[in-house]
């Protein structure tokens, strides 16, 4: 046939064994078609017998047989994975075997055909199915209070050029909602872009579809940054945000501090400013689109180290909430929840007359700055500290007693003599209070939930 074949090259021209050649190649190309074809078809069925013959396991020891019997590869049963065909006497394929409640007794489990024994009358195929394990977390982990970061696998990546960075955090910032591309090119270039500002963000998503789905097959749809319209939308359920880890543990941190459980609601507040690096989204927190949730996520912080300082009052930690407290306090004097928390944790501290000079100082603050005088409550704190009241005294467990006190109590509590005792409070400051915006800013929604 080769010598066949040479013979005819030489005897045709040049364009005639050439036209001979590409026909050749074509003949070979279906071919291999055909064979890629007849491969997938044999690499479907064996995969197909694989999960069969997994099911059948399940099944097996949900009956109570011992492992390795009936389960493709046991004793009496063919290892059905291994060449992808059955002998002769078992004619049935794997995806065909027989129910449960259709086999043999457990007593001929060793033999050549083993059988679960007959399930109860309730084992429907429901009871039969394994326990649903839970949801894994999303692949994709995005740090956004501080500088931008990205984990893939649990692994760090590299997320490129400034630009490219800055255009992953506004799509973090927005994770769950579509963003055009003409406000992408808006806030990535300030009201300026160059005239391929379009094409360097196509280039961008394409750099960072790479990065956060490395093992995506070319020309599939990607699942975590995905075209939306004429815009681009980072998939809320395909990845996870600190700042949403953040505002959980928040709001778990004042639940715990309501219902009275001062450490509980330490470990949830501080899980929480653990995640902090630096401003939330920092490399587009002055733009538009981001910079309202940006303050949001400012002001929390704030609140939630208010609630930390708040929480370890309630738990009997005065010296460490004064440690806290003096370096809140100077770097935000406006807030005046911070001082009233710091006098009182001096005062608890033994050290009265600094609680005082830290009240008399916040009132000249005020004064100078602003013109208006402290709230009613730093003025009254400020007479107890000077009558030592007993109400200031720290008191084991003394939030739920607190929170019935700050309550209007019924007609009915307050003809009750036995009661009056319980609601003596030791002092409000010692939960945060609710003329605060905070109850505002936890019921805010998340960027995904827009």
């Amino acid at each position: 046939m080769g010598d066949e074949r040479v013979d005819t090259d030489t005897a045709m021209s040049p364009r005639t064994a050439q036209a001979w050649r590409i026909a050749e190649l074509e003949r070979e190309v279906r071919e291999l078609r055909r064979t890629n074809r007849a491969l997938r078809r044999w690499v479907t069925g064996t995969l197909s017998h694989d999960a069969a013959a997994e099911t059948d396991g399940h099944d097996l020891a949900a009956a109570g047989l011992p492992d390795g019997i009936g389960a493709g590869t046991g004793a009496g049963v063919p290892d059905r994975a291994t060449d992808g065909a059955e002998p002769a006497e078992h004619p049935k394929p794997a995806q065909h075997a027989e129910p449960a409640e259709h086999a043999g007794p457990a007593e001929h489990a060793g033999r050549d055909h083993p059988a679960p024994p007959p399930a109860p009358a309730h084992d429907s195929p429901a009871h039969r199915r394994p326990a649903q394990t839970p949801a894994p977390r999303p692949a994709v982990a995005f740090r956004a209070l501080g500088p931008i970061e990205a984990l893939v696998g649990g692994r760090p990546v590299d997320l490129g050029a400034p630009k490219q960075r800055a255009l992953l955090a506004l799509l973090v910032s927005t994770a769950g909602r579509p963003v055009p591309c003409d406000v992408i090119v808006e806030e990535l270039w300030t009201g300026h872009p160059p005239p391929a500002a379009v094409s360097s963000l196509h280039a961008y998503v394409a750099n960072l579809r790479r990065v956060l789905e490395p093992g995506r097959a070319p020309r599939t749809q990607p699942t975590v940054l995905r075209t939306h319209a004429r815009g681009y939308l980072l998939d809320g359920r395909a990845v996870e945000v600190d700042v949403h880890r953040f505002s959980a543990h928040a709001v778990a941190g004042w639940q715990a501090l309501d219902r009275g459980d001062a450490p509980g609601a330490v470990r949830e507040f501080e899980g929480a400013l653990a995640l902090w690096r630096g401003p939330a989204y920092a490399e587009v927190a002055d733009t538009a689109l981001v910079r309202p949730d940006a303050a949001r996520l400012e002001e929390l912080r704030l609140s939630v180290a208010e609630g930390r300082c708040a929480a370890l009052l309630a738990a009997g930690a005065h010296e460490i909430a004064v440690a806290e407290l003096e370096a809140f306090v100077p770097d935000h004097p406006l807030r005046e929840y911070g001082c009233e928390l710091l006098s009182l944790a001096l005062y608890r501290a033994g050290r009265q007359a600094d609680a005082l000079a830290v009240l008399r100082a916040n009132q000249r603050y005020l004064a100078r700055e602003l013109g208006i005088d402290p709230r009613p409550a730093l003025r009254r704190l400020e007479e107890q500290i000077l009558n030592h009241a007993p109400a200031l005294d720290w008191r084991a467990h003394p939030v739920a007693s607190l929170k019935t006190a700050r309550r209007p109590a019924p007609a009915a509590d307050q003809r009750a003599p036995h009661r009056t005792a319980r609601r003596q409070p030791p002092h409000h400051a010692l939960l945060p209070r609710t003329d605060l915006p905070r109850t505002d800013l936890l019921r805010a929604p998340l960027p995904a939930e827009l």
